[in-house]
């Protein structure tokens, strides 16, 4: 036995434990089933050959038992015992299962109908995809297309739209006239197909209504119809109630496809719980971990149930609105980010200090205007070096033509600082002007005058040297080299001698 032989029978081995572990076998039961229906010849005359469950002893005898139970019009009562012991729990588990069947049958009937009818109209079965619209259409059309203008009946079963559609293309058909006994053929199946859809729809209003005596709490939760579903397939409310949560959610799953159809539909892990209206409500992003928190409220409620506790259902409201609150909270939009400002910082405010001594300093260590010449320097300018080992430093705009001013007082208007008289006295006589600008304060070529406006004279010339030629004249007297003092004093006779 070669190594690919091994490994071929360990996965045999392996898929046959699978399925042997697989919790959902009726459902497997159910498509095989199925499979053989639909390998039946459909070339038959009559629909009664293949579709064997209208005129089936079970099927009959569950009508009536349903009907004798709705007479009856038993009221919710006290249940002794497990629910199981109830003579109508049975039959309701029953009738869910026959909607089962009754769906396959439907299916089969469609698929005779169709391959009947298109010899008749074979562009109808892409116009009208689904399976009990077909058969109305077909039932109301029979072997004459010209009814689809103006037909009443028809617009209760199609679209406008489609209704104009069908008739156009109606007008176009290659379909062949129909015999007399194969459109009865085709108007019986059609019978037994609307029949049995009515019976499917009496069987879900019964169940429905009677779910709320069996499994009350469960119902509220999920709905009638599906608690009805995961009840009869798990095979009673007590093996239900003892089933965990994961394997809650799975009944009712799907593995495998009827031949011929794609398995990209097919869903892993949903069941009925999945395909409930509480579930699909939401998004479906949401709707897995929505079936897996509904699949553990549903235990609570089976178990609830089983026990013939809160007949009124009133754990199944709590429960139900828990698992909304929860959804709610799921699809809640993200808080919106608010803007905080930064904190203060944790630094106290320096101290500042104020005063005549801390404006003298400021004064004093202020930016002298030669220093400001030297930092200043002209774009586009080509600057000569200051010394020829130190690349690239240069004395700025000081040695330029306008650079020659004198060093004046830095005072900062920001503080209003004071500057002394004497200093006053010095910048006024600096400043001073007598009538004109003299040149030879400009340090100009020439002679200089000036002329003055007097109230009296009017027009007068004013030497401007004047007032500089009495303080040098006094100057010269006090602090010349060459000048004596003035009164000395006699050590001796200690007077003082000119």
């Amino acid at each position: 036995m070669s190594l690919a032989d091994e490994l071929l029978a360990d996965l045999e081995e392996a898929a046959e434990e699978d399925e042997d572990n697989f919790i959902d076998g009726e459902d497997d039961k159910t498509i095989e089933y199925l499979e053989e229906r639909m390998q039946v010849d459909l070339n038959v005359d009559s629909v009664k050959s293949i579709a064997k469950l209208w005129d089936s002893k079970v099927f009959v005898e569950i009508l009536a038992k349903i009907e004798e139970y709705i007479s009856k019009h038993a009221k919710s009562t006290e249940v002794i015992g497990p629910i199981e012991a109830a003579p109508e729990y049975r039959v309701i588990v029953d009738a869910n299962n026959l909607t089962v069947e009754i769906e396959n049958e439907l299916n089969i009937i469609h698929k005779f109908i169709r391959d009947k009818y298109s010899k008749r109209f074979p562009e109808l079965e892409s116009l009208v995809p689904n399976a009990l619209d077909y058969i109305r259409t077909v039932k109301e059309l029979g072997n004459s297309l010209d009814k689809c203008k103006n037909n009443e009946n028809l617009q209760q079963i199609l679209t406008n739209a489609t209704i104009m559609v069908v008739s156009v293309t109606a007008s176009t058909t290659q379909g062949q006239q129909l015999t007399e006994e194969e459109l009865f053929r085709i108007e019986e199946a059609c019978d037994m197909a609307l029949e049995l859809n009515q019976s499917k729809h009496r069987i879900y209003e019964y169940v429905e209504s009677r779910m709320s005596f069996i499994a009350p709490n469960l119902s509220v939760l999920v709905g009638a119809s599906t608690a009805a579903k995961i009840m009869g397939i798990a095979g009673g409310l007590t093996i239900l109630s003892k089933m965990p949560a994961c394997n809650v959610m799975l009944l009712g799953a799907q593995r495998k496809t009827l031949s011929g159809f794609s398995s990209t539909s097919v869903l892993p892990h949903t069941g009925y719980i999945f395909s409930s209206d509480i579930v699909q409500s939401l998004p479906p992003d949401l709707r897995k971990k929505a079936a897996r928190q509904v699949a553990a409220k549903c235990t609570i409620a089976a178990r609830v149930d089983s026990f013939h506790e809160s007949i009124a259902g009133k754990v199944g409201y709590d429960l139900k609105e828990e698992v909304e609150r929860k959804f709610d909270k799921w699809q809640e939009p993200p808080p919106v980010k608010q803007v905080k400002p930064l904190p203060a910082p944790l630094d106290g405010q320096r101290k500042k200090r104020g005063g005549r001594r801390y404006r003298k300093m400021k004064e004093r260590l202020g930016l002298t205007e030669i220093r400001k010449q030297a930092n200043r320097m002209s774009f586009g300018e080509i600057e000569e070096d200051a010394y020829q080992e130190d690349l690239g430093f240069s004395l700025g705009h000081l040695g330029k033509s306008g650079s020659g001013r004198i060093r004046q007082a830095q005072v900062n208007e920001a503080t209003k600082a004071r500057i002394s008289k004497t200093l006053q006295r010095t910048l006024q006589k600096q400043s001073m002007v007598y009538g004109g600008k003299s040149t030879v304060r400009d340090r100009s070529s020439g002679t200089a005058s000036s002329v003055a406006f007097t109230p009296l004279q009017g027009l007068e010339i004013v030497n401007p040297q004047a007032a500089e030629k009495k303080v040098a004249e006094t100057n010269q007297k006090y602090f010349s080299s060459m000048a004596e003092f003035l009164k000395v004093k006699n050590e001796k006779s200690g007077l003082l001698t000119q």
